[in-house]
């Protein structure tokens, strides 16, 4: 009886954070009546043989529509979009929380639920053998995108609540962010000020979130991006995306893992570190920048920076795409000049599908083509090599950097840059 209290628990708290998002109203009839025919089947085994509980659940399935049942039935021949939502404490029994980092199951202010994770894919569009993991908040204009795409996408709840819990003395004092950001990616232990262990690290997370969605979704082919032992992801099939602090993440995780490709909006940061010259198990030509220049990580010349720590520079120019159409040169760093009204805010978020993005005078999204070329962009494809830039300020950030001449401020940012071994033959690839 504990086991079905923890169930209608667990359905009650996410169905009243659901209804209150707007999410149940976006779901088609056919997921409301999938999403009620799997906890049928779970209360049924709690209460065998009580005919009024069973009534009542019966009751209750049919007020979510079960016309619906037909509709996706039909849609099934032929394809259709599925989008899905599970808590990562609902999936994992091993799964912790860490609120001394912010990394919590529930909103301590609302208390809604704060690890939902979203998955998205379209059977109805050819599928492209690809999944990307988003490593911020669910996006769902970008959902749409990959959807339409022909992506797999999952976002998953992982600790990154952390940066703010630092001291500024902690934080900025050069060999901090770069290891948490990994040590929150791959639950290892590698920071001595955090402790996130492998349940809770994204990488584990993003297994079992694969494996719940294999389960509940076999539709959706989610196996495919699991080893055969179910083991471990296989990352030659993962784009791993995000925005700012999610884009920093995304990096450091891919230089420590090779991955099929890592789209960064806004990002990387880090200004005081230098891990984005390190050794990368992914190659340049797999690393995708788009940021605005409004965006004040240009003023403290985060991008720019981190772009070429990456070595992104041999892999075409920076390309204006309000200036120059897709396919951009080839370039792996992209910049956008639109109208954001002056406001940098605006313009740090708004280079993804969302209400603060450029439109059209027609209220069309100025950044398709950009944001089909990151996700879809060969990465065979590249530009020309270029020479660093040299009005970026490559040295890492302190608190007295400002007092330092310009070619003193340099100095240390071109060493990093230089001692990074170049790749096997020497090319972006």
């Amino acid at each position: 009886m504990e086991v079905c209290q923890a169930e209608v628990a667990d359905y009650q708290t996410t169905d009243a954070y659901m209804s209150s998002a707007g999410t149940w109203k976006n779901l088609t009839p056919g997921l409301k009546i999938a999403g009620r025919l799997r906890f049928l089947s779970r209360f049924l085994r709690c209460f065998p043989g009580n005919t009024v509980m069973v009534m009542q659940l019966l009751r209750f399935l049919c007020l979510g529509g079960i016309v619906g049942v037909a509709a996706t039935a039909a849609a099934a021949e032929t394809g259709r979009r599925y989008d899905l939502v599970a808590r990562a404490s609902a999936i994992d029994p091993a799964a912790g929380e860490h609120p001394e980092i912010g990394f919590s199951f529930t909103d301590p202010k609302t208390g809604k639920p704060a690890d939902l994770q979203h998955a998205v894919v379209d059977t109805s569009v050819p599928s492209e053998g690809r999944l990307v993991i988003w490593l911020m908040a669910h996006s769902p204009g970008l959902f749409d995108r990959l959807a339409s795409y022909g992506l797999h996408g999952i976002q998953v709840h992982y600790a990154n609540g952390w940066f703010g819990t630092l001291k500024p003395a902690v934080r900025d004092s050069g060999d901090v962010l770069g290891k948490i950001r990994l040590e929150a990616a791959t639950g290892e232990d590698i920071s001595p000020l955090v402790d996130i262990p492998k349940p809770d690290g994204m990488r584990e997370r993003a297994r079992q979130f694969l494996l719940w969605l294999n389960r509940e979704n076999p539709e959706g082919n989610w196996a495919q991006f699991l080893t055969a032992d179910r083991g471990e992801l296989r990352w030659d099939k993962v784009t791993l995306a995000g925005i700012s602090h999610g884009s920093t993440t995304a990096a450091r995780f891919a230089l420590h893992q090779a991955v099929d490709r890592v789209v960064m909006f806004s990002g990387p940061r880090d200004n005081t570190e230098t891990w984005q010259g390190g050794p990368s198990a992914t190659s340049p030509s797999r690393f995708f920048g788009f940021t605005h220049v409004l965006d004040a990580g240009w003023e403290r010349d985060h991008y720019c920076r981190s772009w070429q720590l990456l070595r992104l520079q041999e892999c075409g120019p920076v390309v204006n795409v309000e200036q120059t159409p897709a396919p951009y040169g080839n370039s792996r760093r992209l910049i956008s000049d639109c109208d954001m009204g002056g406001n940098g805010r605006r313009a740090h978020s708004g280079v993804i599908p969302n209400g603060n993005a450029c439109k059209d005078a027609a209220g069309t999204f100025l950044h398709e083509p950009v944001w089909r070329y990151l996700f879809m962009h060969p990465v065979t494809e590249v530009g020309p090599a270029v020479a660093p830039d040299p009005d970026c300020a490559m040295q890492r950030q302190t608190a007295h950097s400002a007092a330092n001449s310009r070619a003193e401020r340099q100095l240390e940012g071109w060493r990093v840059l230089i001692s990074r071994p170049l790749l096997a033959d020497g090319r972006c690839l």
